[in-house]
This record gives C-alpha cells, structure tokens and sequence, in this order.
C-alpha cells in the first residue's frame, strides 16, 4: 500500500501573461512552493505553488499556478515524509496544466522541470488544525 494517496486536487489559480513578440526567444526561471496542513486523523491538504516567467523581462512573460491537493496517508506517518510523498503526487498535476494551457494557448509547450525535494531544505512551520469538511473550529 502506497503511504500517501491524493484524494482530490484543484488549480486554485493560473495566471498566464504572454506579450512576447513571434519567435522571440526567452530565458525562463521557475520558482517553486509547497506547503502541508496537517490533520489529527490520516488528511493532508497541500498546496502547490509554481512561478515561470521570463528571465530578463517577467512583465512579458509568466506563468503563476497554485494547485490544492487533499491527501489521505497513513496513520502517524512522519509530517517531512508527508510532506515529500504528497509533493510527488501533486507535482505531475501541477506540470501537466502548464504544459495544457501554454499549448492551448498556441505556442510551444512549457515544461517545468521536475526537482528532487529529498535534496531541498524543508522548513517545518506548524500551521493550525487542517478541518475535514463538515468539522466544527475547536478554539
């Protein structure tokens, strides 16, 4: 059994400037977040933040999507193990839209690149109680 299992995810927000002239070539830079709310039962709710946009000019160029995704996972399962599995669940998610929307918006495809984040600094912030929906606020 897989320790993490997305649930449902949503684009929350795309965002999509493109006043590049033809054919202009371009530097692209990306800019990646995710962070984890946690349950007391076995739910996560992620969110997936990512910014491409022009290197040299952003103003002409960019990409910002915010992707939500519901996890279920296994029952005490360590939060930095939580936290990279649900990131690897929703990243092709996240990448997929891109590339849709960029086609669709006829021009070559944005790819983002994928990122090791067993190889990133994770900074663990606690952030309050995540609610199941349908669940009372306990102060």
């Amino acid at each position: 059994m897989k320790t993490v299992n997305l649930k449902s995810y949503r684009c929350t927000k795309f965002q999509f400037t493109n006043n590049l002239a033809p054919n202009k070539k371009i530097e692209l830079t990306n800019k990646y977040s995710y962070n984890c709310g946690y349950t007391k039962g076995n739910l996560c709710r992620g969110v997936f933040t990512v910014d491409v946009s022009d290197k040299e000019n952003p103003a002409q160029f960019s990409i910002s999507v915010e992707m939500v995704g519901i996890f279920e996972c296994e029952e005490g399962l360590a939060k930095e193990k939580l936290h990279v599995e649900s990131f690897r669940e929703l990243f092709p998610f996240v990448r997929s839209i891109v590339a849709t929307m960029t086609t669709n918006a006829g021009m070559p495809p944005v790819i983002i690149p994928t990122i090791d984040i067993e190889k990133q600094e994770i900074y663990k912030v606690e952030i309050p109680h995540f609610r199941k929906p349908g669940e009372e606020q306990k102060d």
